[in-house]
């Protein structure tokens, strides 16, 4: 096929020639034609045909382009042998098209020439890599869509026998080159190869590679890629965001949020990709880390997909600790209660509690809890009597007696401590502390914690919450006494710590108005 392609160039350079009317444009085809001609008769043009099967059926593609262009070619300068009367734009038009269709066939054919003068070097020992690796980056090149599907698939393969090597090799512009095939105008099975390719740049993290890839062109196709369902273009906008607030702020920019908050609740619903899902809470909890977008995260209802996925049985153990951190980050702004009360209204306590819970409360979700706290325990105020009645009838009440009785199970003291302290601010509101002066486990684990031989802690927190439960009824004050709080009171109150010794009084006083009949004043 080679020499029939070959054999057509002199007849169309006869006919360009011969053409009259533009003989600037002729001239410069009639120069590129040229060059077409040397590039064809070349043996390592000859070389790269011959190749194995695969690249065969490409060589057959691109040649039988180079013959229509050729014979369309001939055509056109065969209509401008004699002088033009008419339609001298349409002709003008037509013949930029030729020179544009041969620009892109002598490419192609050079970019074949270079594989060619490569397969002619020979593998060698310590650079088959490197040569291999050009080869297949001059496919990618070029234009033809069989040619980018067989030089991605080669680098795919390359890249799972030695991917640190081959990402070591990529250059700026290759990676460039990769990133352009990302966009809307190519078919979706080139996207997905592309992005496969960046998402192994990404994970190995070529410095050649990552300033092109935070920037805001290789972002928005990530994210339209995203949104069709790519589960690599998930994850590498999971090691992206991971790098910058900058990079956060991209994604922020380019409507990336809703398609990822889509992500987690889909898998909520309907089970989904674990590995998509676990990458779009990943994604969201590293923009999290950024202060300026987090109430345009939780605008959009990232607080909500978080809880979801922590209650969702069936996500990964990745996802959920995603989407724990990503509560973590919203409740750690100091100066930003709006935040901290949207993670409680939308029931992030319960959640936090149950996951952190079941992982040994490790520190970061203490934090989180303790911060809560905060915007919880404000002593007046319609807000934060709302929270305290949610805390109570989210059931969280259960989960941090759970934690606060736990003492033989690894829970830290500062994991008690907060527990106790929420417990406290919750037993504030009358409602949630007639419930807790009736749950005899939340009133001995209370007690407990006040014994001084047993902790070394502060226990002002559970005796505030004491307090608060005496004035529930005689019931609960009556079972305090039974459980030697009272001997625990008198130790801290010789102790000085604050609060021992008006529980101590009026636990006592109970007692002996009870038997004298003395009525309170």
């Amino acid at each position: 096929m080679v020499a029939r392609v070959g054999g057509m160039v002199p007849a169309a350079l006869d006919a360009v020639r011969a053409a009259g009317g533009f003989p600037g444009l002729w001239k410069a085809i009639a120069h590129n034609l040229e060059k077409l001609r040397a590039c064809l008769h070349n043996p390592s043009f000859h070389q790269a045909c011959q190749l194995e099967t695969k690249n065969k059926a490409v060589c057959r593609e691109l040649l039988q382009s180079v013959a229509d262009m050729l014979a369309w070619a001939t055509d056109i300068a065969g209509r401008c042998r004699g002088p033009l009367t008419a339609g001298k734009m349409q002709m003008r038009s037509s013949i930029d098209e030729v020179a544009v269709k041969l620009d892109i066939s002598l490419r192609d054919c050079e970019l074949l020439l270079k594989i060619g003068e490569l397969y002619d070097e020979g593998p060698l020992d310590g650079t088959s890599t490197c040569v291999e690796l050009q080869r297949l980056l001059a496919w990618l090149e070029m234009s033809h869509t069989e040619a980018k599907i067989l030089a991605l698939d080669g680098l795919l393969e390359a890249l799972n026998k030695d991917e640190k090597r081959v990402v070591s090799m990529f250059g700026r512009d290759n990676v460039s080159a990769v990133v352009q095939l990302l966009t809307a105008s190519w078919p979706e099975v080139v996207r997905d190869k592309a992005a496969t390719v960046v998402c192994h740049v990404v994970i190995t993290g070529s410095s050649n590679a990552w300033q092109l890839l935070e920037s805001e062109v290789a972002i928005p196709p990530l994210i339209r890629l995203a949104k069709s369902g790519s589960q690599k273009a998930v994850v590498t906008l999971h090691h992206l965001s991971s790098t910058s607030f900058n990079t956060a702020w991209v994604i922020v920019s380019h409507g990336g949020i809703g398609p990822l908050i889509d992500m987690c609740n889909c898998c909520v619903k309907t089970g989904g990709d674990s590995v998509t899902q676990s990458a779009a809470a990943g994604t969201l909890k590293n923009i999290s880390a950024a202060p300026h977008v987090r109430q345009l995260l939780a605008d959009h209802g990232t607080v909500g997909a978080m809880v979801g996925l922590l209650h969702c049985s069936d996500a990964l153990p990745e996802s959920k600790e995603h989407a724990a951190e990503c509560l973590i980050n919203f409740t750690s702004s100091a100066n930003d209660d709006c935040l901290r009360r949207a993670v409680v209204s939308e029931g992030g306590l319960y959640a936090l509690l149950l996951y952190l819970g079941d992982t040994n409360w490790h520190e970061a979700g203490v934090r989180a809890i303790r911060n809560l706290v905060g915007v919880i325990s404000t002593t007046s105020g319609d807000t934060t009597r709302m929270m305290k009645r949610l805390g109570g009838e989210q059931r969280c009440v259960p989960l941090l007696v759970r934690t606060m009785r736990e003492v033989e199970s690894g829970v830290s003291n500062s994991a008690r401590e907060v527990a106790v302290q929420m417990l406290a601010s919750l037993a504030t509101y009358p409602p949630n502390a007639m419930k807790m002066g009736k749950d005899l486990a939340c009133v001995a684990g209370l007690v407990h914690l006040l014994d001084p031989d047993r902790y070394n802690t502060r226990y002002k927190h559970a005796i505030q919450c004491l307090l608060s439960l005496t004035s529930t009824s005689k019931r609960c004050r009556e079972i305090m006494t039974l459980l030697r709080t009272n001997s625990h009171l008198r130790r801290l109150s010789d102790l000085n710590v604050e609060g021992a010794t008006e529980l101590l009084h009026r636990l006592e006083g109970g007692r002996l108005r009870s038997l004298f009949g003395i009525r309170k004043q």
